[in-house]
């Protein structure tokens, strides 16, 4: 799919290097010394934390990301450690830490993948771009990637995966930690966690400020633009606390806040831009085992995102005036609803999950001029699962949901499972139908120069396939393996009429016609387009491998390969901003007094329609990152961590758009910039 170029070369020599510096150290070693710190016991699991572990034994494939990983490597968002360390997932931030970006896991497109913090929606119905942005990495205790499409529990925005964020949890012992650090982006990282018993219950209370003066993201930034370095300052508090109320019974309390000021800024022309942000989560659930064979968890969740966004903007050329373009402006929604689950397992053959979703959105946008509006969802599904009794040596599980959205229903289903043919090979695949409800944008949106919103669209509709055969062999050094075959055709895709009379694929909209008050004539001059269904069928194929090595003495490797290829049907051209190949390769060592860790990311060629220009080629870079850390005491609770970002200091783009040379009509090609090589020193006390 991609021929071996410079590059790759640079990929594989770059993971020789550290393999050849790690594994002297690692062959030393006879494996970590002990010590004398207790183990942390987590107590408290629920029904739903549980999910996405119990989702692997039948079939789904799950990358979990530990938050000793996060920590050792220094990441200073969640994004960043999903960028780097998730074999199968690519992400391209616009503008370094806490800034949107452009995600796909086997072929698919931002929208495609849900995004959950402790099972609560964070990108939803209406706005399913806001995902990663205000969400720092020191209040992880897990990650984990569920892959291929995931509707029958998750619903809408799950129809590539499911990416769920899981905040420290419960302990009966007390601990914490506290750090402090600092970045040459004039960047700095505070942040801290208690946890233990009080009372009758568990809590676990968390802190965190992150704040940088940040680096300049555009290449082909014009002198119009004053303002050039994209700055963040991100603070979270949260906490939560669980009430056991007997043996059977307990109930859960969560609040997380987080508040932030991010800047936004344009190639030409910015003197001050900004989204000043105040994001609320919380939850409540009650957990029952009902009997012995029972257990039922109800839960209730309020997701508040508002934002106030002011752009500045010069003129065009010396000497520069201000212009207000956008005065504290609000965009934002409420999300909430009531989430049921119960599980049956009666012994025998089979045990059974069924469940009932009901969410509300409210949004409004003066940015994008969306008027108010609301939308109500309501979902029932269920699930039947083999036991041991059924068959030896596999699982296998069939479940089917339904979905109400204000007369716009929904019916998907899936099938997976898998079998161990020996202790050492295993075969599992997952098939099924998902959901995309449309958004807040392609519904509602009345922006003149932009698409214009559609109240008839209609859902988009998948088919998937997930077929993986893996393994594990060796005795010393312990080797696993495995290949998946992924395959998805989607209906009804929402794109964007780009009225061009040359265009042959005519939008499903008349345009003879009066369009929500526009006579044609102004629709078509002063309108790029209407969102619409597109005709057809778009296929996504491709295929992941991976591998990793464990030598049970503190060194271990991994690597992994995505190809795909996403395109509507008879087309030769990727989607836009979907690359077609890419690979990740991490070694680290954990000895007993210090450890180091390197990560080499390649991303293949993207493409996407800048202006002007047609479609643009962009991708195809390198970026290597170092981590080390080191204990200052026997008792290990003094740790100073180091990670330098982008050794080599690529500079590549993770997004490219048209724009025009400063008082001119002249075009330029602009693109967004990944992060310049970044040195970051932390300090952590662990008590």
């Amino acid at each position: 799919m991609t021929k071996l170029n410079n590059r790759h070369a640079l990929t594989i020599g770059a993971s020789a290097i550290a393999l050849c510096v790690a594994a002297p150290a690692a062959f030393a070693q006879t494996g970590p010394a002990e010590t004398d710190t207790d183990r942390v016991v987590i107590v408290g699991v629920t029904l739903e934390e549980t999910l996405p572990q119990e989702l692997a034994k039948y079939g789904s494939v799950v990358e979990t990301l530990d938050s000793e990983d996060v920590r050792n490597a220094g990441y200073t968002d969640v994004s960043n450690a999903l960028q780097m360390q998730v074999p199968g997932v690519f992400i391209a931030p616009r503008g370094g830490p806490f800034s949107y970006l452009d995600i796909s896991v086997q072929g698919s497109r931002t929208q495609d993948m849900l995004f959950l913090v402790d099972g609560v929606r964070i990108n939803n119905r209406l706005y399913p771009g806001t995902i990663t942005d205000t969400l720092p990495s020191s209040m992880v205790e897990r990650v984990e990637l569920l892959k291929g499409g995931q509707s029958l529990f998750y619903g809408t925005n799950a129809a590539a995966g499911v990416i769920n964020v899981v905040t420290r949890g419960y302990t009966d012992e007390f601990d914490g930690l506290v750090s402090a650090g600092a970045d040459t982006n004039d960047g700095y990282h505070v942040d801290g966690f208690v946890r233990g018993k009080f009372g009758p219950g568990n809590y676990v209370l968390y802190a965190s400020q992150d704040k940088a003066a940040g680096f300049e993201m555009f290449d082909g930034v014009q002198p119009s633009s004053t303002n050039r370095n994209r700055s963040y300052n991100v603070r979270t508090v949260g906490g939560k606390y669980r009430l056991a109320l007997s043996d059977t019974l307990s109930i859960d309390a969560r609040y997380q806040h987080n508040d932030a000021d991010i800047e936004y800024l344009r190639y030409n022309r910015s003197f001050a831009g900004s989204n000043n942000r105040d994001e609320e989560i919380a939850s409540i659930s009650v957990d029952w085992q009902a009997t012995s064979d029972l257990e039922i968890l109800v839960k209730g969740y309020w997701h508040d995102w508002d934002t106030r966004y002011t752009d500045i903007l010069n003129s065009v050329l010396p000497p520069y005036t201000q212009t207000v373009s956008s005065n504290n402006l609000y965009w934002g929604y409420e999300d909430k609803g009531v989430n049921a689950l119960a599980k049956w397992s009666p012994g025998g053959p089979f045990e059974y999950l069924a469940g009932y979703d009901y969410q509300t959105y409210t949004a409004f946008d003066e940015v994008w001029r969306i008027e108010q509006t609301k939308e109500d969802v309501q979902a029932v599904f269920a699930q039947v699962r083999s036991t041991d009794e059924f068959i030896k040596n596999g699982a296998f599980a069939a479940g089917i949901r339904h979905n109400d959205t204000g007369g716009a229903t929904s019916t998907t289903w899936n099938v997976s499972g898998r079998y161990d043919f020996t202790p050492n090979v295993y075969a599992q695949g997952i098939v099924g139908t998902s959901f995309l409800l449309p958004s807040a944008e392609q519904l509602f949106l009345l922006e003149l120069g932009e698409y214009l919103g559609n109240p008839n669209v209609e859902p988009e509709e998948s088919t998937s396939i997930n077929a993986t055969l893996g393994g594990q062999f060796g005795d010393t050094a312990m080797v696993s393996w495995s290949a998946t075959y992924f395959h998805r055709n989607i209906d009804n895709l929402i794109d964007g009429c780009d009225w061009d009379p040359l265009d042959t694929q005519a939008c499903e909209i008349d345009r003879t016609q009066a369009y929500r008050g526009i006579v044609p004539a102004n629709l078509i001059a002063d309108y790029a387009g209407v969102f619409y269904n597109v005709a057809g069928e778009v296929q996504v194929r491709g295929f992941e491998l991976m591998g990793a090595v464990d030598f049970s003495n503190g060194f271990t490797a991994i690597a992994s390969y995505t190809g795909t290829e996403s395109r509507n049907d008879g087309s030769s051209t990727q989607l836009a901003r979907i690359p077609e190949a890419f690979a990740k390769i991490a070694a680290a060592y954990d000895g007993d007094a210090w450890g180091a860790q390197a990560n080499v990311l390649w991303t293949g060629e993207q493409s996407s329609v800048a202006g002007a220009f047609g479609r643009v080629n962009y991708g195809d870079y390198v970026v290597i990152d170092l981590a080390g850390h080191l204990f200052l005491d026997a008792e290990q609770k003094h740790k100073l961590g180091v990670r330098l970002e982008n050794v080599l200091d690529e500079d590549y783009a993770t997004r490219v758009a048209a724009g025009v040379i400063d008082g001119t009509a002249s075009p330029i090609l602009v693109s967004n910039r990944g992060v310049p090589q970044t040195f970051r020193l932390t300090y952590t006390y662990d008590f």
